[in-house]
């Protein structure tokens, strides 16, 4: 914005600084005359404009001596991160998850929905053991009798009997 005022402010000066110099003459010629000098006026101004500013936009900018700061940078893509459960990565070899696996799916789809009744599970009830059923079963262990129960397959499988009731 700045330099554009300022241009426009010396393209002002120098016009009337021209115009300043001859009044006289210039009244007294016809209208192409005056049309003219207007015109050459004005290419002067506009020449003067362009020079500058083909100036002020060759000179590359130095931050070091030796070393040129490249104007634009391309951005680079970088691939979006992956949502993962919260859930750790061998669930499913867990005593938990062998004992819940050796249910009937009847059996393990009576297990979800007891969990989610006490509103410890809010996933669908498929039967499946996965991240959801694995912090289900280990949250209600937590405030029930704790998780060590579940660390054999013997306690495992006496906590869903409980739960199956």
């Amino acid at each position: 914005m700045l330099p554009k005022i300022r241009n426009t402010a010396t393209a002002a000066i120098a016009a009337l600084s021209i115009a300043a110099a001859m009044p006289a003459p210039a009244l007294a010629w016809g209208e192409k005359e005056q049309n003219a000098l207007a015109a050459i006026v004005a290419a002067g101004v506009i020449g003067t404009l362009i020079l500058q500013d083909k100036k002020r936009r060759a000179a590359p900018v130095r931050t070091a001596p030796g070393y040129y700061q490249p104007r634009y940078q391309e951005p680079r893509y970088t691939a979006p991160t992956r949502y993962e459960p919260a859930a750790p990565a061998g669930i499913y070899s867990t005593p938990a998850a062998r004992a819940f696996n050796s249910y009937s799916p009847a059996e393990r789809r009576r297990i979800q929905a007891r969990l989610a009744d006490a509103g410890y599970y809010r996933g669908g009830i498929d039967g499946a053991f996965g991240p959801m059923t694995y912090q289900a079963i280990m949250a209600i262990a937590g405030d029930s009798t704790g998780t060590d129960q579940l660390g054999s397959m013997a306690g495992a499988h006496e906590f869903y009997d409980t739960i199956l009731g």
